[in-house]
């Protein structure tokens, strides 16, 4: 099955032109099985929904047509309906009009394309919860909060010859320290928040021929890397994308970690450390039967710093099971054999990063890097109102902040005047959405 949408003032009469029934008089929310013709000639037989304004998703008048899913049918029900007056609408142009019609605010409409765009139930759950407009309530609030200060210190300077203090400012101040702490709060939520919506990165590092590609293989279950007995065979990240209990991690292999190396290969060892940079989680992997406790220590120290959960994993453990209890020692030590698939323990592992990346459960988080330099702007305008009540700074440079921070906030639910912001956005947009 296939459905065509068309949105707008007089759509239902264009399509009551080419269908067999009269939709003229028909109420909304309504279905209606009948025949599209072009003259005398069968479309398709179809059941037509018919949503009347405002109460469509919109706030037009809609119609959904759902036909078979020939290509053939489609293409033809689409042509006559051009040749009605119809036209193809533009990447994001329904949830545009939804979003003018103020039927959803613009964080609500990026959600809306990342939830066509979800591939894990994580996604699923962060775009849902910024969809139900959780998110644009906070935003408002915070907003509100400073507008109806920034009225009273406005008030203030309209008395300014009679020095009146309608803004008291030690409560001021309290305000501005709470939403401050509250927007930082919300910029550091977004490294957690775009990991989930991106899919979490997870690098896997280590020394040449630790067995990295061999691991990055099995973890997909296909042959994505070249494995060879050549150190240095890797010279460049490889990266691709894999599901884990309804969560998307983005596996990346990077070339072995060596002092030495050649001109090229140290090309791939530098690239190899930004990724560990910015990773969510590194995982180590080294030769258990080559490898001492303590030469572990030492490798794991050298690595770049980050913020990374590291997990030191243990290759081969098949081929020296005695060697495990020795490492029982190093914090999340996992043996596998990568070679045999025997993976169970690093899976277990692995499952546990989405829930700590939740760990916050239902609180807000950033997902949107548009939404994270605003709010970054907006706290930088908070800390100079807040510097500046300390010092004494005048009504007018301290309105003039505030309103920084109010314009900041509201660009993030639509609160903007930029067409160019706009047509960015919904330009992400699929046709039809």
């Amino acid at each position: 099955m296939s459905v065509v949408r068309m949105s707008g003032a007089g759509c239902v009469q264009l399509l009551d032109a080419c269908f067999s029934r009269d939709l003229s008089n028909a109420q909304g929310y309504s279905l209606h099985f009948g025949r599209i013709m072009s003259g005398q000639e069968l479309v398709d037989e179809v059941v037509v929904s018919v949503f009347r304004n405002p109460h469509s998703y919109t706030g037009e008048d809609l119609v959904e047509i759902s036909c078979h899913g020939s290509p053939y049918i489609v293409t033809e029900l689409l042509e006559l309906l051009f040749r009605k007056g119809a036209r193809p609408a533009r990447e994001g142009e329904f949830t545009l009009r939804a979003f003018l019609a103020g039927k959803l605010d613009l964080s609500q409409a990026e959600a809306v394309a990342d939830l066509i765009a979800s591939e894990s139930r994580n996604q699923h759950k962060l775009a849902l919860q910024q969809l139900r407009g959780g998110y644009s309530k906070e935003l408002q609030s915070l907003r509100q909060a400073l507008i109806d200060y920034v009225a009273l210190i406005e008030l203030e300077l309209d008395f300014g010859e009679e020095d009146v203090e309608f803004a008291d400012r030690a409560g001021l101040t309290k305000l501005l320290r709470s939403i401050h702490g509250r927007v930082q709060e919300l910029c550091a939520s977004f490294r957690s928040g775009n990991a989930i919506r991106q899919g979490i990165p997870v690098v896997i590092a280590g020394k040449p021929n630790a067995g990295k590609s061999t691991l990055l293989n099995a973890l997909l279950q296909e042959e994505r890397a070249i494995v060879s007995d050549i150190a240095g065979t890797t010279r460049d990240t490889i990266e691709e994308r894999f599901v884990l209990n309804g969560s998307v991690f983005r596996l990346i292999d990077t070339a072995g970690l060596r002092e030495g190396a050649d001109k090229i290969e140290a090309l791939g060892i530098e690239r190899s450390h930004a990724q560990i940079r910015q990773a969510a989680v590194v995982l180590y992997l080294f030769d258990i039967g080559q490898t001492t406790p303590q030469g572990l220590q030492v490798e794991l120290a050298a690595l770049p710093d980050s913020e990374a959960w590291v997990i030191p994993v243990g290759n081969k453990c098949d081929l020296y099971p005695e060697a495990v209890d020795g490492f029982g020692s190093v914090g999340d030590f996992t043996p596998v054999s990568a070679a045999r698939m025997e993976l169970s323990n690093l899976l277990e592992k692995l499952a546990q990063v989405p829930a700590a990346q939740m760990a916050s459960g239902n609180s807000l988080m950033v997902t949107n890097i548009r939404h994270l330099h605003a709010l970054q702007a907006g706290g930088e305008a908070l800390a100079a109102a807040l510097d500046g009540l300390e010092s004494g700074l005048s009504g007018e440079l301290l309105a003039f902040h505030l309103r920084i921070a109010i314009r900041e906030i509201g660009s993030i639910t639509g609160i903007i005047d930029n067409e160019e912001v706009l047509g960015s956005i919904f330009s992400r947009f699929c046709i039809g959405k």
